[in-house]
């Protein structure tokens, strides 16, 4: 964990209200470091509904093996997460320290191993000793309380440098429903169907089926348009439970996604989202600057993301923001590269709302001195038109600095 805070770190920190159903409770397993809270247990009431999408990358950790597994039944009743230790190529080691955490915390919690859902973070293949969660989970199930959201979002926190929550209440049917929000992640960010960790929570009556819906399509405009350095992790895990204790108040139960009636829970769930997901763009390794991709007039949405992610993950562009050059030049390169259709004569690019390319050539307003003043602003946007359709699409990124180099070059020593 970075000691300095980044200048990109939100000024405030919401206040995370209760949720009923829900209880947290965080503390130092020394899992990796000694004297630093390393362990979460979330506990959830019976009847509980869980939803989750995972990393699509082909050497995923024990911990997505296990969820995915258990995702099935639909229920949960318990969450243990850890930072320091990813739990990811790790053989049957990691498998057998799954199995250990879950029957650890089930028995804290006297629920069974597969209403027990689990996520590592951390340092990439080295083993887990799964034995120093005995005890410690016992103690967490009976300090359990439900508030404690600031001190969860740290537990998991690994070279983050803030803890990143986020809250929406929002009404279905006659009553006031919460939504909760933590998640990690500042580095190894190219989420693939979800992201780093992130874990959302509910007092909506909501089933598995159209929870598991509304989450799949909430990640494609969120955490699945941020890129930190074009790296999806092993352990990407995005879980989300609803503990339906809001049914008491009037809230009518949902089993379909499609359900007009969830309306309004749909647009405060996927702004939790992106709520988080902004805040990981924020925290990148080493950055200075937050970066705003748009691409307009492409063929599809589809090529848009894929034209904004090129320039997005393009080490020159990112480097040249750093430094605060608004080199167009390295855009054209990337949308060039990008594979998707591109037309180099209808090509125009601004920077933070100046325009400095245009239909393949310099802007003939362009103005060396008024661009420099505005790639000193804490947030970049770059504007791509390609006058090719009418696809948009939108992702999130940082500059990449020597920080970066300096975080990463030492991880794990």
């Amino acid at each position: 964990m970075s000691s300095a805070v980044s200048p990109l770190a939100p000024t405030d920190v919401p206040e995370m209200p209760a949720i009923a159903g829900v209880k947290l409770a965080a503390a130092a397993a020394g899992i990796r470091q000694k004297g630093r809270a390393d362990v979460l247990l979330a506990i959830m009431d019976k009847g509980t509904s869980v939803a989750g999408v995972f990393t699509q990358s082909k050497c995923p950790s024990a911990p997505v093996e296990w969820c995915r597994a258990k995702l099935t039944r639909g229920k949960a009743r318990g969450l243990v997460v850890n930072s320091g230790n990813a739990n990811a190529f790790t053989g049957k080691t990691g498998r057998h320290a799954t199995a250990l955490t879950a029957s650890i915390a089930a028995k804290a919690l006297g629920c069974s191993t597969a209403e027990v859902f689990l996520a590592s973070t951390g340092v990439i293949g080295e083993p887990l000793d799964a034995t120093k969660f005995d005890g410690v989970l016992g103690t967490l199930a009976e300090q359990a309380a439900p508030g404690g959201w600031i001190d969860a979002a740290k537990a998991i926190m690994t070279t983050d440098t803030f803890p990143k929550l986020a809250t929406a209440t929002v009404k279905l049917g006659k009553a006031n429903i919460t939504i909760n929000g933590i998640a990690k992640g500042a580095g190894m960010i190219a989420p693939d169907m979800a992201t780093m960790l992130a874990f959302v929570f509910t007092d909506a009556p909501i089933t598995a089926g159209a929870l598991q819906s509304l989450l799949k399509g909430g990640v494609d405009d969120t955490f699945n348009a941020v890129t930190i350095d074009g790296d999806t992790s092993t352990s990407d895990t995005l879980l989300a439970f609803a503990t339906g204790a809001a049914a008491v108040h009037g809230a009518p139960k949902i089993s379909r996604a499609s359900d007009p009636r969830l309306k309004a829970f749909a647009k405060a769930f996927s702004g939790v989202l992106a709520d988080l997901a902004e805040q990981v763009a924020r925290d990148g390794e080493g950055a200075r600057k937050l970066v705003e991709i748009i691409v307009e007039g492409a063929v599809s949405k589809a090529s848009a993301r894929k034209i904004a992610k090129s320039v997005a993950n393009s080490p020159l562009v990112k480097t040249a923001i750093a430094g605060e050059d608004a080199n167009w030049g390295r855009v054209v390169m990337a949308v060039g590269k990008a594979g998707e259709p591109a037309n180099r004569d209808r090509l125009s690019i601004s920077f933070n709302g100046i325009r400095v390319a245009t239909r393949g050539a310099r802007a003939p307003s362009y103005d060396e001195a008024e661009v420099s003043r505005a790639m000193q602003n804490p947030k970049i946007q770059i504007s791509i038109a390609l006058g090719m359709g009418k696809g948009r699409d939108r992702v999130l990124t940082c500059d990449l600095t020597k920080e970066y180099v300096a975080i990463n070059g030492d991880y794990r020593s």
